[in-house]
């Protein structure tokens, strides 16, 4: 059942094996994230399970209540913490990657203590640097969610997949001068509904599956009724549940919401769509192998083919514990013969690095991309839009900018790139002059620097053949 929703979600885009591989080895890693200490809502001594939306039952575990991804970091972080021969640096700011010879041999990154430049070089590398939800001018994500990893990659020469494909969360909250913070989808499988201005609850209109619909398709419904209804907002709404079950249920929303004013047990919540995750990113096999030697990825920064066009709710953290698991052992295996030294300075090829134009995003170039992203390659999509992103990106490009704002302004492009090639509407991509699927469109998009965008009708067999 798991692995039928995910392809349903996916919207006939999804790898099966991708999919086979999530399903099958995800118990496994969970069971090995319990022993390493993390610990899971239980009750009576057994886990709890919710639903969210497009899942046909509960399944999904949950921790401290909607606490669930920072439990995963500590537990990882802890676990790492305990290996003599892993060193973690916090905070370091990794700039680009090294290649020599066609091989991905190590990074340069700017160190947090010294605040200078440093290389390590190492027989492989893996990449999980996460998404890039800071491109939109509404998005649920973190600040340093600014896709830099994807970016490096493309620079160094991998290939990317599916970058049209943006998820955007339904249900952020929506007051002025507050985050766009996360309303768990839980929240909507715990029993909340969507009301419009006037107090109607809408979505029935839109998808028999009514709340419980593929995200895609519940941000899309309620930007048709923001608009049906002249608002910029509509509402989700709690107060059917019991007070104390919404505090213990959903403790950190609780206590957010409340700090804005909000009793989520009394008061209609203004939400409405923003970014949230991307399916795409660098193209991978099955074990984190991208298409750069010596180059691995696990997470958001990749598309593996699990997600397909639209992401099923919580197989992002499923994804990142299995195919991480997956890449760091492919890393470790291809790399025994592997023989990378220190070379002279003038022996690597530096990609995309330039320290003396600093390492931030310039405030105007971030401001005006996010903009352009959310005006023009967000939702709702069409031909004449997207050409005017690129043309705007283009002319962002031909600036003099730091390294971090020209990954920023290059990951952009590659999302308006792909999302003008595809011609069809098909789960996180809607196109309101093509709405509807095309079976010629049932390909995953490949960019490659210096080539033009292709189908591709796999993720990961070409991937795996040009890495042997």
């Amino acid at each position: 059942m798991h692995e039928g929703d995910t392809l349903v979600a996916g919207a006939g885009l999804c790898d099966e094996q991708a999919v086979e591989t999530l399903v099958t080895e995800g118990t496994k890693y969970i069971k090995q994230l319990i022993e390493w200490g993390g610990e899971f809502d239980r009750e009576g001594g057994k886990l709890v399970f919710t639903q969210e939306a497009a899942h046909s039952r509960r399944r999904i575990i949950h921790a401290h209540g909607d606490s669930t991804g920072a439990e995963f970091v500590r537990s990882l972080i802890a676990r790492a913490g305990q290996e003599k021969t892993i060193n973690l640096t916090p905070f370091a700011n990794t700039e680009s990657l090294i290649v020599r010879d066609g091989r991905c041999v190590g990074v340069r990154f700017l160190d947090p203590v010294l605040r200078q430049p440093r290389e390590i070089y190492a027989k492989a590398v893996v990449m999980a640097t996460g998404g890039a939800g800071q491109l939109y001018q509404h998005t649920t994500n973190p600040p340093v969610a600014t896709g830099d990893g994807m970016a490096m990659a493309y620079f160094a020469g991998a290939e990317m997949a599916d970058m049209e494909f943006i998820q955007f969360h339904p249900t952020a909250l929506n007051l002025e001068k507050a985050p766009r913070f996360l309303l768990s989808e839980a929240m909507r499988g715990e029993g909340g509904s969507l009301k419009n201005k006037y107090g109607e609850r809408f979505m029935p209109r839109y998808d028999e599956r009514a709340e419980l619909a593929p995200r895609d398709i519940v941000a899309r419904s309620i930007v048709a009724e923001m608009r049906r209804t002249g608002t910029r907002t509509v509402f989700l709404d709690m107060t059917a549940l019991d007070e104390d079950f919404l505090k213990h249920r959903f403790p950190k929303i609780y206590e957010t919401c409340k700090f804005y004013g909000l009793d989520i047990a009394k008061d209609m919540l203004p939400v409405s769509p923003a970014s949230h995750y991307c399916m795409g990113g660098i193209r991978t096999d099955l074990w984190g192998r991208s298409t750069l030697p010596g180059l691995y990825a696990a997470g958001e920064v990749t598309c593996t083919g699990v997600h397909g066009a639209n992401r099923l709710a919580s197989n992002s953290l499923l994804e990142g514990l299995v195919f991480g698991a997956r890449a760091g052992s492919a890393a470790a295996a291809d790399s025994l013969k592997a023989q990378v030294s220190s070379p002279k300075s003038q022996d690597a090829r530096p990609v995309a690095l330039d320290l003396e134009h600093g390492t931030q995003i310039s405030t105007a170039v971030k401001k005006r991309v996010k903009r352009i992203m959310w005006e023009r390659v967000g939702i709702l999509r069409d031909k004449d839009s997207l050409k005017r992103a690129i043309k705007e990106f283009d002319q962002i490009a031909a600036g003099n900018l730091s390294t971090s704002s020209r990954n920023f302004v290059t990951l952009a492009r590659l999302v308006a790139t792909s999302a003008l090639w595809r011609e069809e509407s098909r789960g996180g991509h809607f196109r309101n002059d093509f709405p509807e699927q095309d079976d010629k469109f049932k390909v995953h998009s490949i960019q490659e620097i210096g080539s033009p965008i292709y189908g591709s009708e796999k993720i990961s067999p070409s991937v795996q053949i040009k890495n042997q």
